[in-house]
């Protein structure tokens, strides 16, 4: 000040003020992380990074779910082996009559269809195709809203059945989740 006073108070550039500062974040960031650590908020809290799943009748199988029309397309296209633990959980948002093929598949497949009720309703032995054509059609017989593909043999092994009824793990998508294209 001009009279040669002295402000007392916390203002920018004095101690106290610095002080203050540095204790409010200390605090801010106290609460923060209080209130971070119960919602799940660091990274890899309350994370399944586990692979998806696909049991029926006590066989459980890793399955890569397909959600998206891209992903739907490809399939197995291409694979040339599948392990007797895995295969691809085709995801639907809809139950509707499905037909599969084998286009450009490289290795047998079986097929299960299965309801919006997790019910197997149909099942397939799909042969690799002279050219990779794809032409033989594989029908769902019934609304299906997923569709598995494992290695040939692998239902016949685990003894499924029409009727069967199907587990996902938690971190399957739903269906809810699943583009609406083909």
């Amino acid at each position: 000040m001009a009279d040669g006073s002295k402000t007392v108070g916390a203002a920018p550039g004095n101690g106290l003020f610095r002080a203050r500062l540095r204790a409010f974040s200390a605090l801010f960031r106290a609460l923060t992380i209080l209130f971070l650590l119960p919602a799940g908020g660091f990274s890899g809290c309350g994370r399944d990074d586990s692979p998806p799943t696909a049991t029926i009748r006590g066989h459980t199988w890793r399955v890569i779910p397909a959600v998206t029309s891209r992903q739907r397309y490809q399939g197995m296209a291409g694979r040339t082996s599948v392990a007797d633990d895995e295969g691809m959980l085709f995801i639907y948002p809809q139950a509707a009559a499905r037909n599969y093929c084998m286009r450009n598949c490289l290795v047998p497949l079986d097929i299960a269809f299965i309801g919006p009720d997790l019910r197997v309703i149909a099942m397939h032995t799909m042969a690799v195709e002279p050219g990779l054509a794809g032409e033989k059609v594989y029908p769902s017989g019934a609304p299906a809203q997923y569709v598995l593909e494992t290695t040939v043999g692998a239902l016949a092994r685990a003894g499924v059945k029409p009727g069967d009824t199907v587990t996902f793990s938690s971190n399957v998508p739903p269906a809810a989740k699943a583009d609406p294209g083909p």
